[in-house]
This record gives structure tokens, C-alpha cells and sequence, in this order.
């Protein structure tokens, strides 16, 4: 089999990828819980300690793509609001990334699935949460433990 030498250099001269070559995996982060989790407040709260990562990207050019799987559920008429944190940057702002509505007051469950890209030009460590809240009555989380997890990757820019 030939080695095939781009721009006729030697494997060893080649210091970078082509321009538009990026988008790998540098490294994944995740984190489960299985424990119900839940909250009256009516601003965002920490969804637990265990439903955290921590990442620290290899470049400021680095991006980091997060999802996060749950169950929610509340029990009053209103909305519960969840949403991912970066340190204490809420990304997904004032009312989170997905909503659970409850209009009839009955008890209402349902998956939770976020996902976001972040471009956080950062090479320290960071920590990527999930927070929830509630307009009426108690919103869950992970009901009823149920394993909920929380992923992040780093994509090289």
C-alpha cells in the first residue's frame, strides 16, 4: 500500500487539517441520576449536584454539544420550565428550553429531552447543569426515578 503525501510534504510536515476538516469528538463528559428530584420556586434551581458535568475544552475554538434526558412531571395547572446552565449563564434564557404545560390541573409526566451547541472560547474547566422551575405547584425530575443523564462533548473547531 502507498502513502499518499498531500501537496507533495512528508507525513511529518503536515502540522494542521485542511480548511473545513473539523468536527471531531475530542472528548465526552456524562453524568446519570436516578433520583426524583423536585421544586415549588418560581425561578430556576438546581436540578442536583449529580445531574452535572464538568468538561474543560482543549481550545477557546472548541465547542461543546450537550443533551440531556429526563422525565418531568407537575402537578397543578401552570408550566415547569427546564433548562441548561453553564457555570451561571442560563443557555437556554428566561424560560429555559422545553416546557411541560399542565392545563387541566391533572397530573401530567413526560420526557424531557434538551440539546445545544455551546461556543464557550473557554480552555478552563466548566460546568454544565441542568436547572428547573415552576409558574404553580411542584415540578419533577427524573419521575419516578427514572435515570435521567446529562452529556457533553467536546467538538474540535
Amino acid at each position: 500500500m502507498a502513502i499518499i503525501k498531500p501537496n507533495n510534504n512528508t507525513i511529518s510536515a503536515i502540522t494542521a487539517l485542511p480548511a473545513g476538516v473539523g468536527g471531531k469528538v475530542l472528548q465526552v463528559v456524562t453524568a446519570t441520576d436516578s433520583t426524583t428530584r423536585n421544586t415549588t420556586s418560581s425561578s430556576f434551581v438546581t436540578a442536583s449536584n449529580t445531574l452535572s458535568v464538568n468538561i474543560t475544552p482543549s481550545s477557546t475554538s472548541s465547542k461543546i454539544f450537550i443533551i440531556v434526558n429526563a422525565g418531568g412531571y407537575i402537578n397543578a395547572t401552570g408550566d415547569a420550565n427546564y433548562t441548561i446552565y453553564r457555570e451561571s449563564t442560563n443557555l437556554g434564557g428566561s424560560n429555559g428550553m422545553t416546557t411541560m404545560y399542565n392545563e387541566t390541573a391533572a397530573q401530567i409526566n413526560s420526557s424531557i429531552a434538551m440539546s445545544y451547541l455551546d461556543s464557550p472560547s473557554s480552555t478552563s474547566e466548566l460546568t454544565y447543569q441542568v436547572y428547573f422551575k415552576t409558574a404553580a405547584g411542584t415540578a419533577y425530575l427524573n419521575y419516578p426515578n427514572m435515570k435521567a443523564s446529562i452529556t457533553t462533548y467536546e467538538i474540535a473547531g
